[in-house]
């Protein structure tokens, strides 16, 4: 725990700077982003998710929500309705101050887990990878809206699947991570292969989807990914096809065309 912690500080303290910077350049706070959401409310958002994941490392109480797709959507939205704040020099310096007070909290956070949303307990690592995936993503939507560039590295990407949301996915109900209705009567097994880390299986069962050790079953399909491309494929805001091309995923085994379903049927908080 204590590495993976000393690497994602490590990481948040490379990518914050690069992703305040970002914000505060936003010459259009209204300018469209992602789904309904504008470049404004991803800077909002990020704001809300510091705060979280530093009640979260501090131990101290939180919302109850549930997470799913559908929860988290009405959640984040009602906290986007709750805080007017669009201007992106005063979100820029919240989110400054809000890393200041998670790195602070977070170099002495050395408990074994701490409770997060939907009262599951995470390693304290794992909330601050959460937090390095959420800045990686919408600092990816941000920069998309404003036609500016986002590097995202493979080893921070890496940290924020292995890190963040592979602990997430074993912490939360079988069902979390799924989108029900074109998952409930899916039954594959993917063996997901990370450039720079480790490989796990994805079993996805009539609705649940759980994480075993690779090479424990067989499996319909590899997946060697790029950790940055799989991320930004994951949560939807990039398709298969670009970096099939690129070859930053390949695909082989006996049923390779059950990785679209696999696509269609995940559906992150």
């Amino acid at each position: 725990m204590t590495d993976t912690m000393t690497e994602a500080r490590a990481a948040l303290r490379e990518v914050v700077p690069r992703l305040v910077t970002l914000v505060r350049g936003v010459h259009d706070a209204g300018a469209a982003s992602v789904g309904t959401w504008t470049a404004g409310d991803v800077a909002a958002h990020l704001s809300h998710v510091f705060r979280l994941d530093t009640d979260a490392i501090a131990q101290r109480p939180l919302p109850a929500v549930t997470v799913t797709a559908a929860g988290m959507a009405a959640f984040n939205a009602a906290k986007l309705d709750e805080d007017g704040e669009r201007n992106p020099d005063a979100l820029a310096d919240r989110i400054g101050v809000l890393a200041d007070e998670f790195d602070e909290i977070a170099a002495r956070a050395h408990t074994a887990s701490v409770g997060w949303l939907q009262d599951i307990r995470l390693p304290p690592s794992a909330v601050a990878c959460h937090l390095l995936e959420e800045c990686l993503i919408h600092g990816h939507d941000i920069a998309t809206a404003t036609g500016r560039p986002w590097r995202i590295r493979r080893d921070h990407a890496l940290l924020a699947v292995e890190g963040g949301a592979l602990p997430l996915i074993a912490a939360l109900p079988p069902d979390a991570f799924l989108d029900r209705e074109k998952a409930g009567s899916f039954r594959a097994a993917i063996e997901m292969r990370l450039r720079g880390g480790g490989r796990k299986t994805l079993v996805f069962d009539d609705g649940s989807l759980t994480l075993t050790e690779a090479g424990t079953r067989a499996v319909d399909a590899c997946l060697c990914a790029d950790p940055a491309a799989l991320m930004l494929v994951f949560i939807g805001r990039q398709g298969i096809a670009k970096p099939l091309l690129e070859g930053k995923l390949v695909a082989w085994g006996r049923r390779p065309w059950k990785l679209a379903t696999m696509l269609a049927a995940i559906s992150p908080p």
